[in-house]
């Protein structure tokens, strides 16, 4: 079989039924090749309704996820990184546990040019948690939006 120029071929969710993964080390992120490669743009992607669990009471937490990342060779599937970011819905981890580990699990797939992650966790106990992080410096003259999540109601 032929490689398709796209690389859809090797997709193995978009298209397909997709059940979701119990945990994010079940979930299958996929990529392909990026369609403009050493051009420098911004790829956005925004879960305002990212869920996980305290690893400690086993209660929900949630948090706006905004996820920016310059392409090198590769862009992330959006299928599976749905996917992917529901698969914590049922894990046990510290809000900035999670927030790195999504932004490093993209790192690891798709070795940007820069990437970063704003993730805007909704409080608990009265008190919102924000986890930024970030490959480094962006590159000269790419726009870099500003992440644009309103304040948490309760914020100064």
């Amino acid at each position: 079989m032929t490689q398709s120029p796209d690389g859809t071929d090797a997709l193995t969710q978009l298209g397909r039924h997709a059940p979701i993964p119990t945990s994010p080390e079940d979930a299958q992120l996929e990529r392909v090749p990026a369609p403009h490669k050493g051009k420098l743009y911004v790829v956005r992607f925004t879960a305002p309704e990212f869920t996980s669990l305290c690893p400690v009471t086993g209660q929900p937490d949630f948090a706006h996820l905004v996820i920016d990342y310059i392409p090198r060779d590769w862009i992330v599937e959006s299928k599976s990184l749905k996917l992917y970011l529901t698969s914590f819905r049922n894990h046990g981890a510290f809000h900035e546990d999670c927030s790195v580990t999504v932004a490093e699990t993209l790192v690891k797939l798709l070795d940007p040019v820069w990437l970063r992650i704003g993730a805007y966790w909704y409080p608990r106990g009265g008190i919102p948690i924000d986890v930024f992080w970030q490959t480094g410096a962006p590159p000269q003259d790419v726009w870099i939006p500003s992440q644009d999540v309103p304040g948490y109601r309760g914020r100064g």
